[in-house]
């Protein structure tokens, strides 16, 4: 299993609402907005919905539509400043 898409862990314990898993390699994690360094075997308690069966990158974000066409018209714009220039 995976700890949030990312980390190799192994489930020690299942319950209903949390899961007692063991890290496999060590990582760095946030705990209540502090940064949290786990180590190798040492143990945490998450949600299932944390671990997922293999490894997985966070979606790409979204560039919206407005700010590719705005961009396409800078690039646009140089092409044409520099033409003028060199000529």
């Amino acid at each position: 299993m995976y700890y949030k898409g990312l980390y190799k862990v192994k489930v020690v314990t299942k319950s209903e609402g949390y899961w007692i898993v063991e890290a496999l390699e060590d990582f760095d994690d946030s705990v209540d907005g502090e940064k949290v360094t786990v180590k190798t075997h040492e143990r945490r308690i998450v949600t299932p919905t944390e671990l997922h069966n293999k490894k997985t990158l966070p979606p790409p974000t979204p560039e919206h539509v407005y700010e590719r066409r705005l961009e396409k018209k800078v690039k646009r714009m140089v092409e044409e400043y520099e033409n003028k220039t060199k000529s």
